[in-house]
């Protein structure tokens, strides 16, 4: 009897151990398409170092860097099947399966960064990342690519009329597509990691991304002119896979959040404390900018991108994103 007791407290050890051990190895994959240059990794490195500090060393993070696991689209599928765990994209890239999500970055939606953080971080932003369990996801945060300015090779643009023409490359908003049809640019949807080779080839001969974005991915070597014309703030969306996240204990639940949150913060104050710096790290690389944007006559010239939207989606996310803005 007393063998038996033995041999039985000994398995109950050893599958105490095994399940201590495998809480333990618990890794998640973390990909984004940003060089490791860019604040995106800065966000992604924060997150890795407090998840692995607060679960003592129970979670640990792989961060992905510059599109290594896929482009946006194939991130997302990922994070959907669990191939991947954590994917940091632009929201728009979310809009095919949200497509109300696409209000968020409808032109001069946003006059300042505290009205978007205000509506982001609100009860329109919460909804909205509720909606990611829909899809077989956890919305973690909206982090922040910034305000989307213009770059061309062609000529400072101060005005709409100094678009038109332009073989504009956009991202896949439906919204930023119909607002560069709006003001006369041929617009053409390339990837991002395909879009230094189309400007320089002359595929394109211009774009549009957030100062980050325009360094980082070194854009300014194929590029002269930036004009501040800050017609759409961008933001990141990150999601996790449902699944893996309900895979968690309660606690690494909430440090995950706790985290998430955290290092949004941090990646917005350390966006706005860098934009000066950027912006003149570009002009020491030779591009020339321009800050004397007509930014009412744009405003007018879009309005059909916001009808046009309101048609397709209806206005409730609008009216409540301008109801968040305004308290």
């Amino acid at each position: 009897m007393k063998h038996i007791l033995k041999a039985a407290f000994i398995g109950s050890v050893i599958a105490l151990s095994a399940t201590t051990a495998s809480v333990a190895e618990v890794t998640l994959k973390f990909a984004h398409a940003a060089p490791e240059s860019d604040l995106q990794q800065n966000l992604a490195v924060f997150f890795q170092e407090q998840i692995a500090e607060r679960t003592g060393g129970e979670v640990k993070v792989q961060i992905f860097p510059q599109g290594q696991l896929g482009n946006d689209a194939a991130m997302i599928d990922g994070a959907r099947s669990g191939i991947v765990d954590i994917t940091m994209v632009g929201l728009n890239n979310f809009s095919g399966l949200m497509p109300e999500s696409a209000a968020f970055t409808l032109p001069f939606m946003f006059p300042t960064r505290e009205t978007a953080y205000k509506v982001l971080d609100g009860d329109v932003g919460r909804s909205v990342l509720s909606q990611f369990e829909q899809h077989g996801l956890k919305g973690l945060g909206f982090p922040e690519n910034g305000y989307r300015n213009m770059t061309n090779n062609r000529g400072p643009i101060r005005t709409p009329a100094d678009v038109e023409g332009l073989q504009m490359r956009v991202n896949n908003s439906k919204a930023l597509n119909d607002m560069f049809l709006a003001l006369g640019a041929n617009p053409q949807q390339i990837p991002v990691a395909e879009l230094y080779t189309a400007l320089e080839t002359g595929v394109v001969d211009s774009q549009d991304h957030p100062i980050g974005v325009t360094l980082s991915f070194k854009f300014y070597e194929v590029q002269k002119y930036l004009s501040m014309t800050n017609h759409s703030y961008s933001p990141l969306a990150v999601a996790m896979n449902l699944d893996r996240f309900n895979s968690l204990t309660p606690e690494q639940q909430t440090i995950v959040l706790d985290v998430a949150a955290e290092a949004v913060k941090m990646q917005r104050e350390l966006s706005i404390a860098k934009e000066d710096e950027m912006i003149a790290s570009l002009e020491a690389e030779g591009m020339e900018v321009n800050r004397d944007v007509d930014g009412p006559a744009f405003q007018e010239k879009v309005k059909p991108v916001w009808e046009a939207f309101v048609a397709e989606n209806g206005d409730a996310l609008v009216k409540a994103i301008e109801a968040a803005s305004a308290n």
